[in-house]
């Protein structure tokens, strides 16, 4: 069977479920807050709750990924309005989070136009020829201590006030989401005052973290796919390129399937409530490599892109 036309079987859009999907994950999400926020004297209360109310962020987060692809609900305006109810909550102006994944999607695996991806790579030509301050810039930038707890923070807390590219797709929707999200924290400062802002800026981080280290996951993985033009072939840059996690059932529905990329990027018109579906349902011969989670921590230590192996690897010696 044609793999384009498999995947169109899974294409369709059914607006019931995406309402549970986005709904249910907003009334998780307000009542792990106020249960964190309201039981704040019960550790063994607060943490479980936070880390229910981190997840149900970076659910929201990849449902707002799923508005950008108008995958999500039925119409055009109807996942456009969507997205923008997300923003305050993912931290992501919706607008200009959307053109810059686009522009992700249609240069994924090109190692001419690595801007526009979120992890940045260094091939290991590039790695021999930097001089000692690259290397260390580099060597900490990559370092999963350095990557994924300042890289949450700085991304999601700073860099998306301003997002690359906002002078080009629209200054003043990233204006008004700043400004909603002020609004937003304040609403909540003054129903539960400071403490309640710690504790959702706390967990809101904890999201940031898995976020971050799933994103590192998606095209980072020892054989990924790297190429350059006119060798780049878009199939493998999209299914050999990006992985397919298998940390679960649950795990994938607590982040809405994101950890199924692969198929995602091959078409991207699947709602994320029909990806687990058509992830298992294909047949042997299409199966893809799934990525335990003992091979995702390894992963870690992978660094740079070898273009004579074909595969990504460690610092050398």
């Amino acid at each position: 069977m044609d793999l384009r036309a498999y995947t169109r079987q899974y294409t369709d859009k059914d607006n019931r479920l995406a309402a549970l999907s986005y709904f249910g994950t907003f009334a998780v999400y307000f009542t792990a807050l106020y249960l964190a926020i309201h039981f704040s004297h019960l550790w063994f209360v607060v943490w479980p709750a936070g880390v229910v109310f981190a997840f149900s962020a970076v659910r929201l987060y990849v449902l707002q990924h799923d508005t950008g692809h108008h995958s999500l609900f039925e119409t055009r305006a109807q996942n456009e309005w969507a997205g923008h109810g997300l923003s305050p909550f993912t931290f992501a102006p919706f607008e200009v989070m959307k053109q810059n994944h686009n522009l992700h999607h249609a240069n994924v695996g090109n190692l001419e136009h690595r801007e526009t991806g979120e992890i940045h790579t260094m091939t290991v030509s590039e790695w021999r020829d930097a001089g000692f301050w690259t290397r260390l810039q580099y060597r900490l930038y990559r370092n999963p201590f350095v990557l994924v707890p300042l890289g949450a923070a700085f991304t999601y807390f700073i860099r998306y006030r301003w997002p690359k590219n906002t002078l080009e797709f629209g200054v003043v929707p990233v204006v008004l989401h700043n400004l909603s999200i002020i609004l937003l924290l304040y609403a909540l400062y003054l129903i539960a005052g400071s403490e309640g802002v710690l504790i959702w800026f706390g967990f809101s981080f904890l999201g940031g973290m898995i976020g971050v280290f799933l994103v590192y996951l998606q095209h980072n993985f020892e054989d990924t796919y790297w190429d350059r033009r006119p060798d780049l072939d878009p199939r493998d840059a999209a299914l050999q390129g990006s992985s397919c996690l298998d940390f679960g059932w649950f795990f994938d529905f607590a982040v809405a399937n994101i950890t199924l990329h692969d198929i995602h990027h091959f078409n991207a018109r699947i709602p994320s409530y029909r990806l687990r579906a058509c992830h298992y349902n294909l047949p042997d011969d299409m199966a893809p490599h799934r990525v335990k989670f003992g091979e995702a921590i390894r992963a870690l230590g992978l660094k740079l892109w070898d273009e004579d192996q074909k595969r990504l690897v460690p610092f050398p010696a």
